[in-house]
């Protein structure tokens, strides 16, 4: 019977790391060479990394990675390779796969269809390749063939559905492999994490198994790549329908490799059954993008603004479990010097003590903070091990106010004044925490959420402040309930003061006792008319017509909401062009940048939502 060890490697890239790069390709042959592996497959775009952006147009960038792709060659002696590189031809570039056996390159396959929804634009960088056709073309003096092709290794027949290739239904070119008896179909992938994403590709993984006939393979990139996006480096194989290889996601390492020995009958093997806890993917990505983003900017650390609310408290547990989870992969001197850091741990507790070197909070109290929230704080970062600072803004409040008083020639009121004296105590925070960031060459969390983001509750060049904005991209209504789990089932007791808080701004008098959800409407009913609004794209009638039959809430309270959402959504793009770069992490996100374009000026929804008065 013929027999085939196959193997993926899943690598973490960064765009112009050209020396990391080959070298994390390298060490995955050279493993894989030492577990006598036959046949290798790497990610899409893997030489490169998938977000270079527009660095694709140019002329010298695609050239560079097939110079890297030669010298590559050499190191592929015992083994056939696969390999994903831009390839320009003239004023197109093709995203292709290329395979290298015994230090020949065979050929390339190219990208059939380009994914354009979403985070994904790739229709703005390639060019879609026609089904059936292939061309010669000059490889350093050397003619290979490049297009749509299949290859055989040790009697297997075996060809390629690049990433979006596979998600195009009847129309992916699978069919068309399993007409040509292919009997291995790679599917190497460049698939952004969002929480609850496995679920689907394990499906598809399977079905794919069962539609081609063939063991399905695929092998997705690892890391925060390039600031937004995050792979969670996922390596799945399945035949006929049950998933024999899976392995552990969103690994802190350069590189994974997953080795399968494969035969003619694969009914051998046991089916493997994987868990699926979106609370745990979400810490987990978060703390692996917080990794990867804080070694690739080369920054010392994080600086943290720790009101003792939900959001900054939520940051902070996603740093403390950034160390834990860093340290307990691949122990504390290699996550150190990863981290480009000479420190060395003189307790028996290095996680608390390590956190204590990357994380630096500050408590800025106003007049109106109230001294639960001081207690929130404090007790939290020195739980975690976090430097806690604080001090008061009062003074800088007052000085602000008092010259803009003198200009204007009146007192400022909270009845007639009350937005501008809620955000100048929220910008009179951001120099200051700025000044601490610069002095500790550290990048500055912003601590906005995506419910905030929504409607604009939030302060310009106050708490959106920041390097980068780790939970912008996910709601408050999952942040408070993931804050609920992590105390109980991550161990974070220091969470026990925050989860005892009702979230509020604290920015007007205590005597107004000013919650956000008074200000705005529950979180709970943000998240739904959000998805609907956002992710499903539905007017605000459509919104009010499916929501009436879901949610009890009164038609005429429940119309007040939808407007609201929709003028203060429409009111507050200019804001969301301007906050700092989150991670994608739920299956939709409001950054314009990623995923949804809005235009800064518009009508403002007035006459669809003058359509509900009619209902």
């Amino acid at each position: 019977m013929s027999t085939l060890k196959i193997a993926c490697a899943t690598v973490n890239q960064t765009p112009l790391d050209w020396e990391g790069n080959f070298d994390h390709i390298v060490q995955s042959i050279i493993s894989a060479e030492n577990q006598k592996v036959e046949l290798l497959c790497f990610p899409e775009l893997s030489i490169t990394g998938y977000g270079s952006e527009d660095l694709f147009l140019s002329y010298w960038y695609p050239n560079k990675a097939l110079k890297k792709l030669d010298e590559l060659r050499p190191y592929c002696k015992a083994m056939t390779v696969a390999v994903g590189v831009p390839v320009r031809i003239d004023d197109k570039v093709y995203n292709c796969m290329a395979v290298i056996e015994n230090t020949e390159l065979k050929g390339f396959v190219a990208k059939q269809y380009m994914a354009i929804d979403g985070v994904h634009y790739e229709f703005r960088w390639f060019t879609p390749w026609e089904q059936g056709k292939v061309i010669d073309f000059d490889f350093f003096g050397s003619t290979v063939p490049l297009g749509d092709m299949i290859f055989e290794k040790n009697n297997f027949k075996y060809g390629f559905e690049i990433c979006e290739d596979a998600w195009r239904g009847k129309d992916r070119p699978g069919y068309r492999l399993r007409d040509r008896s292919v009997e291995v179909i790679f599917n190497p992938s460049a698939s952004h994490f969002a929480m609850g994403k496995s679920i689907l590709r394990e499906d598809l993984v399977k079905e794919s198994s069962v539609e081609l006939n063939a063991t399905y393979v695929y092998a997705n990139l690892l890391g925060n790549e390039s600031g937004r996006m995050i792979f969670d480096g996922e390596i799945i194989v399945a035949g006929k329908g049950r998933i024999l290889l899976k392995n552990e996601l969103l690994s802190f390492e350069d590189y994974q490799l997953k080795t399968f020995d494969l035969e003619k009958d694969l009914s051998a093997y046991p089916e493997i059954t994987s868990i699926h806890d979106k609370n745990e993917e979400f810490v987990k990505a978060s703390s692996l993008a917080l990794f990867d983003y804080l070694r690739k900017s080369k920054s010392k650390g994080f600086v943290l603004s720790l009101s003792g609310g939900a959001d900054s408290s939520t940051i902070a547990i996603l740093v403390a479990e950034m160390v834990r989870r860093g340290v307990e992969e691949l122990g504390t001197t290699v996550f150190l010097k990863k981290l480009g850091l000479t420190y060395i741990p003189q307790t028996n507790n290095p996680i608390k003590e390590i956190v204590g070197q990357l994380l630096t909070t500050a408590y800025q109290a106003s007049e109106n903070s109230s001294f639960a929230t001081f207690q929130s704080a404090k007790f939290l970062a020195e739980s975690i091990g976090a430097v806690f600072l604080h001090w008061e803004i009062a003074d800088e409040v007052k000085s602000y106010t008092e010259k803009i008083e003198k200009a204007i020639g009146r007192k400022l009121t909270w009845k007639n004044d009350d937005i501008a004296l809620q955000n100048i105590q929220a910008r009179t925070r951001s120099p200051i925490i700025w000044m601490l960031a610069n002095l500790n060459n550290a990048l500055l969390l912003s601590t906005s959420n995506r419910s905030e983001g929504d409607v604009g509750y939030t302060t310009m060049d106050g708490d959106t402040s920041g390097s980068i904005s780790p939970i912008a991209a996910v709601d408050k209504f999952f942040v408070l309930q993931w804050l609920r789990w992590a105390e109980n089932t991550l161990g974070y007791k220091g969470l026990k003061k925050v989860n005892s808080l009702q979230p509020t701004a604290e920015l007007r008098p205590s005597e107004n006792q000013q919650t956000d959800e008074s200000d705005l409407m529950p979180y709970a009913v943000i998240v739904e008319i959000e998805r609907l609004a956002i992710r499903d794209r539905r007017s605000p009638v459509d919104i009010f017509l499916i929501l009436r039959e879901e949610l009890d809430i009164d038609k005429n309270l429940l119309k007040s909401y939808i407007r609201k959402f929709f003028t203060l959504w429409s009111r507050n793009q200019w804001k969301r062009e301007r906050f700092a770069p989150s991670f994608h992490l739920d299956e939709f996100n409001i950054d314009p940048k990623t995923w949804c374009r809005f235009p800064i000026l518009s009508g403002g929804y007035q006459e669809e939502l003058k359509e509900l008065d009619t209902y």
